[in-house]
């Protein structure tokens, strides 16, 4: 049975903020640490969005433009965030219940750091394949935390996108899947804590460059491929630097990566990156066009996925919702102040 991608939906708030902006009210070179980062800006989420909101928004996205699809045939709907807006109350049924796919078989939200929503769609492929539901969706999204002045501050953005997977019409179909994990360290978050702790350095080398090459190739070898087999290739992009710098260590080149590669216009959306990243690919797939994926999870573990756009991708209705680079237009820039009040670092008496 083949199992693959049926529809997809993405959603990025349309309110930015500079580096140098943020860079401006700690007294440092805003311009250049995103610079280094390789960011320009960054999407904010506006005061009335989080994670419930983005998903559901990505997910109804999903579902217009698969307008055969009945809600009521999916049997499973997976939300992967850091930011889930509930401790206890899951994000997964409020979603379900906004696309009227309620009854879900099986509904949860799922934490694995960064790459949340590609074991999402893990889950729901071994679901669709093993009979016990015949359609599942697997978001990921994040309102990502940055302390105040901590290098984190200048990337950390907000975005989702959703993933309608089955075995029936599908636009790219899964070839392979498979995973990296171990016990790394690199990045955490207590439980009560507002914002994340990360190990500086360590959370490149043995964190997040071990485990994507390791995956990826593992993948390469799995399948008997090359690099230069795929039109496409999308990694886990908490900065702009980090996937340019894997994909060359890879055999990938930079044409291959730049469709896909949004982390310098929106910044870092967590467990967002890799899904709205692959959906911008999506966007402009043609038929037997190769996809490479692997995504990362501090903590640490990465997803790699082998997909082929099959010929459905010519008549999926994709007008239906707009595209992610439509979502990049139009951005609106707000001042440190705004942003401070739109990511609820300050709350009014009583709000």
């Amino acid at each position: 049975m083949d199992i693959g991608i049926v529809s997809y939906g993405a959603y990025i708030p349309r309110y930015r903020i500079k580096p140098e902006e943020i860079g401006r009210i700690w007294g440092v070179d805003g311009k250049g640490m995103g610079k280094g980062l390789m960011v320009t800006q960054k999407s904010v989420p506006g005061v009335d969005e989080d994670v419930v909101t983005i998903s559901a928004e990505a997910a109804r996205y999903m579902m217009a433009r698969a307008p055969g699809v009945d809600p009521h045939d999916i049997g499973a709907l997976y939300v992967g965030s850091e930011s889930h807006p509930y401790a206890v109350k899951p994000t997964a049924t409020i979603v379900a219940e906004a696309i009227e796919a309620t009854p879900v078989m099986t509904a949860a939200d799922l934490e694995f750091a960064c790459k949340a929503g590609t074991a999402g769609i893990q889950a729901c492929m071994g679901l669709v394949a093993s009979g016990m539901i015949k359609y599942g969706v697997a978001i990921g999204a994040d309102t990502s935390q940055g302390a105040p002045g901590d290098v984190l501050e200048y990337s950390a953005s907000a975005g989702g996108a959703a993933f309608l997977i089955g075995s029936k019409n599908i636009i790219a179909k899964i070839n392979k899947t498979l995973s990296f994990t171990t016990d790394t360290p690199d990045f955490w978050r207590r439980e009560g804590q507002p914002y994340p702790l990360h190990g500086g350095r360590f959370t490149g080398d043995p964190a997040y460059f071990k485990h994507v090459t390791s995956a990826a190739k593992m993948m390469l070898k799995e399948m008997g491929t090359e690099p230069k087999d795929y039109k496409y290739a999308v990694f886990h992009q908490p900065n702009g630097k980090f996937p340019t710098r894997v994909a060359g260590m890879l055999g990938f080149e930079d044409a291959q990566i730049k469709t896909g590669l949004l982390t310098p216009v929106i910044g870092n959306t967590y467990s967002g990156a890799v899904p709205i990243g692959l959906s911008a690919v999506l966007d402009k797939a043609e038929p037997d066009d190769r996809i490479f994926v692997t995504s990362y999870g501090s903590g640490a573990g990465s997803d790699s996925f082998d997909l082929t756009v099959t010929d459905e991708i010519k008549k999926y209705q994709k007008k239906n919702a707009p595209t992610v680079e439509k979502m990049i237009e139009n951005p609106v820039y707000i001042d440190y102040g705004m942003y401070v009040k739109f990511k609820k670092m300050i709350i009014m008496p009583g709000g």
